[in-house]
């Protein structure tokens, strides 16, 4: 285990994830201290139709205390582009670190909801697509005020331009996301209110 990694493990607690991504999930998971005591397992899911990877509440501990509550994030095994598809772990560490923060991002935006604006979310997000834009300009809001912008802007140059990936989900991206020149200007609006 190299020198970063065994630095990193501190953020492992309360979280299950896969052995051939938990370096980059665990470097993820440092950006988000706050998450440190969040119960959270990183699970591989063959069965996800359109997204890649998916933060959700898990329903059996969304009837309980807020502060009870545990996450799943859903990860395809592989990554499907036009003509082929890579396993996960072989995507390059900024893009899967910057998948995962946005999917972390997710998860600190349900953290501040009741279990009934849960619910409300739940229903939004699969009826309304201006309901899926907020949700994940939210998450990745959240992902750039937590100094994720580099690993955020590396996901997606490489869905948008190095990928081969289909016209369909491009599209769709660009409908729903935040737009990488927007990333970059929030990024100096957050540099220039350090300085």
């Amino acid at each position: 285990m190299d020198k970063d990694r065994k630095s990193y493990e501190v953020f492992a607690t309360g979280k299950t994830i896969p052995d051939n991504i938990r370096g980059v999930t665990l470097k993820a998971l440092s950006f988000y201290p706050s998450l440190k005591n969040v119960k959270i397992d990183f699970v591989y899911n063959k069965h996800i139709r359109t997204h890649f990877m998916q933060a959700q509440p898990r329903y059996t501990t969304m009837f309980g205390h807020r502060k009870r509550r545990t996450y799943i994030i859903k990860i395809s095994p592989k990554f499907r582009l036009k003509k082929k598809e890579i396993p996960t772990q072989e995507l390059p560490h900024e893009v899967l670190i910057g998948w995962i923060g946005h999917e972390l991002g997710h998860i600190m935006d349900y953290l501040r909801k009741t279990n009934l604006e849960l619910m409300i979310f739940g229903i939004g997000y699969y009826t309304s697509k201006n309901f899926i834009i907020t949700a994940e300009r939210a998450a990745d809001t959240y992902a750039l005020n937590h100094d994720l912008g580099p690993y955020i802007l590396a996901t997606k140059d490489f869905i948008l331009h190095i990928a081969d990936m289909p016209e369909k989900y491009i599209r769709r991206k660009k409908r729903l996301y935040l737009p990488p020149e927007e990333i970059m200007m929030m990024m100096d609006d957050m540099l220039a209110e350090d300085d």
